[in-house]
């Protein structure tokens, strides 16, 4: 393919991935204009989509994922937009759970392409972010969804998903992280996902302390009732995910791992009953168990049995986080430190084989991460886990232009943790691929979902992300 500028447009889809990844060379200049421009330019798909706009720091895609299991339990085609993808990038324009065709992804894009070339003579060139977003948009028009549930990508009151008022607005919390654009403080970053809030929302927060007073000083400013809640009480964890109580429905069981799951899930059943108040989407008891039951977030805290990957033999057991920020960090190391007695390295025992497993087996942490993170705030919050005191640590490189050099990284954690065992691997499938071969215990894969992605597309092979010229793609 020759450049867009050139005039050509994409024959395949891997071209339209392409051709949309190159105007990331545009990077984040957050704003509303452009987005506004394609919108309008592209008949402004998005009025006739109503639904929640969902902003936070942490946990915006674990809504959308209990959200969206409930609505397609209960008969409802929503359109979704997680962000990042993890192997696909169909993953990022989802409809009932379900990604974008290559063959509806590479039209749309060839649609796009130039109305973003005009757009750009008035307002400067889109960036590839604010062209997916209105592109999303697009499609949900024109496959009629239900309702759409956006994550908002960073901040909200400048960011390109903010074109947008789908008469729900939700912010999960607020913690530090993209201090650069957001602010240096939590009040600062609250009063940025605040501004999701509009006139005429139904509007919902999970946030606590600091964070609370921009959020509710923003919906008075609105006129909109600020629904707050707390996080479910949580009755029993294990190896499959939560129950929690929540009101009207009594003990209900949750598919996602984590104790701080019950956060998201408070949240996630007060925008289903946000909708129902705004008319958009009525979600019923029984289908809320079915949906909180069945959802699925891949590499959040997402546990995969590995038969016979491990030595001996044995099966591997390896645990895919995206945490890429200390809060993110906090809640793994609970996490693990959660499931230490039911993961077989921890437990003993005998495994696949008649093999046994020693008692207490190293974890082997694979961690990669972006240069621009807190590295060492992240690395501090992970050292809080006891299950990773003594872990073998791999450090490697995440796929992209801001990776921090695993060297770099090797030191950071060296640094912290004088006595760590910490070994060197810059390409991320063989330090994965090492990983499972020589772990005695689980394998933890964190620090980045660009690098969980690489992980997981090397050890899930899922049809439904099997791209045109993929091995194995039909």
């Amino acid at each position: 393919m020759s450049g867009v500028e050139g005039g050509d447009l994409p024959a395949s889809f891997t071209e339209s991935v392409a051709a949309l990844q190159a105007r990331g060379r545009f990077g984040i200049r957050l704003g509303l204009g452009r987005t506004r421009a394609l919108l309008a330019a592209l008949g402004h798909p998005e009025q006739g989509i109503r639904g929640a706009l969902i902003g936070g720091t942490n946990g915006k895609g674990s809504v959308v994922a209990l959200v969206g299991a409930c609505l397609v339990a209960e008969g409802y085609r929503a359109g979704e937009t997680p962000k990042p993808h993890l192997v696909s990038y169909r993953e990022r324009i989802r409809i009932a759970g379900h990604p974008i065709t290559a063959a509806d992804f590479t039209r749309l894009v060839r649609a796009g392409l130039p109305v973003a070339n005009e757009v750009a003579r008035r307002h400067g060139p889109p960036t590839e972010f604010e062209l997916l977003t209105a592109l999303a948009f697009r499609h949900f028009a024109g496959v009629g969804v239900d309702l759409a549930l956006v994550e908002v990508g960073l901040g909200g009151r400048l960011d390109a998903t903010h074109a947008w008022d789908g008469g729900v607005a939700a912010i999960t919390n607020v913690d530090l992280d993209h201090t650069e654009y957001l602010g240096p403080t939590v009040e600062a970053i609250a009063r940025e996902k605040a501004a999701i809030i509009m006139p005429g929302d139904v509007a919902i927060t999970g946030a606590t302390g600091p964070a609370l007073g921009p959020i509710r000083r923003r919906a008075r400013r609105a006129g909109v009732t600020l629904v707050e809640v707390s996080p479910a009480r949580v009755l029993a964890a294990d190896r499959h995910g939560l129950f929690v109580e929540l009101p009207g429905l009594g003990a209900v069981r949750v598919g996602l791992l984590g104790r701080h799951q019950a956060a998201n899930v408070a949240v996630a059943d007060a925008v289903l009953d946000a909708l129902g108040a705004a008319g958009i989407a009525h979600v019923g008891p029984e289908a809320r168990r079915t949906g909180y039951a069945a959802a699925r977030w891949p590499g959040r805290l997402e546990l995969l049995d590995l038969p016979a990957a491990g030595p001996r033999g044995a099966d591997a057991e390896v645990l895919l986080d995206g945490a890429h920020n200390p809060a993110g960090a906090r809640s793994l190391a609970a996490a693990l430190d959660e499931l230490r007695p039911e993961l077989r390295g921890f437990a003993g025992g005998t495994v696949s084989g008649g093999t046994v497993a020693p008692a207490s087996a190293p974890v082997t942490l694979v961690i990669g991460m972006m240069a621009d993170k807190d590295v060492d705030g992240l690395i501090a919050a992970l050292g809080t886990s006891r299950a990773l005191a003594g872990a073998r640590v791999i450090a490697t490189a995440v796929p992209g232009a801001r990776a921090l050099a695993p060297e770099a990284l090797a030191a950071r954690w060296h640094g912290a943790h004088p006595d760590a065992d910490i070994r060197v691997a810059p390409d991320p499938a063989a330090a994965v691929d090492r990983a499972v071969a020589t772990a005695e215990g689980p394998v933890v894969v964190a620090g980045s979902l660009y690098l969980v992605g690489a992980a997981r597309a090397r050890l899930v092979d899922d049809p439904e992300l099997r791209d045109p010229g993929d091995a194995g793609s039909a």
